[in-house]
């Protein structure tokens, strides 16, 4: 099981700008999105990477990802964005079996479910959703390599953890896992930070999480 120390920055805000954030995490260590739980089926692997601090405030989260193909339909809360060029946050506080999963696409969109596992998801409302901030930047190609370069920063708000009043993050240890994936892209594609094992693709399994040290 892997395992994450998250620093806390308290320089930054829910009320800093995005761009601001996005270049402080450009200062910080990647995580690489590097397991390939189904690789008889889906062998494809782009590059993927996630940056993540935190403060009292919010998540301070940034992925950055090289893939062949870039797909981007969905536009309203609670899409289902994972058919894009998608990148994933599923995170447990307080040693509970319930999970939230945060799932965006490229441009942002997000889908934002709470539950025990897959078959009970229960989806959160777009007001709560429309916290989240987010900055993208995306490009055709960069140092050689030819296909689809882009960055995704979010600024996550406690609030947005609507099932948990007064949730304090500080010193916490949480469960979490993040993924990459595209359903329905050309080329589809499932990558994890902690290993999953399962027969078939499927990231809604919290057993499989890694652990996250909130300093």
């Amino acid at each position: 099981m892997k395992s994450l120390s998250v620093s806390f920055i308290p320089d930054i805000n829910t009320r800093s700008p995005v761009e601001e954030v996005s270049a402080l995490l450009d200062r910080s260590v990647r995580n690489e999105i590097a397991e390939v739980p189904w690789p008889s089926s889906y062998s494809y692997k782009p590059e993927a990477a996630f940056v993540l601090v935190y403060n009292e405030e919010a998540f301070f989260l940034k992925y950055y990802v090289k893939e062949n193909a870039l797909k981007a339909i969905y536009r309203n809360a609670n899409d289902p964005v994972y058919k894009d060029s998608c990148v994933e946050f599923f995170i447990s506080f307080n040693g509970e079996k319930e999970y939230y999963n945060l799932e965006f696409n490229c441009m942002g969109t997000c889908m934002l479910g709470y539950g025990q596992g897959r078959s009970d998801r229960k989806l959160l409302p777009a007001k709560t959703i429309l916290r989240i901030q987010s900055d993208v930047f995306i490009k055709s190609s960069t140092d050689g390599f030819e296909g689809i370069y882009w960055e995704l920063t979010l600024i996550i708000p406690v609030s947005v953890f609507s099932y948990h009043q007064h949730l304090s993050l500080k010193e916490q240890t949480c469960r979490a896992n993040f993924y990459k994936c595209g359903d329905d892209l050309p080329v589809p594609h499932f990558l994890a930070w902690n290993a999953v094992e399962a027969e078939q693709p499927d990231f809604h399994l919290p057993q499989f999480f890694g652990l996250l040290y909130l300093e």
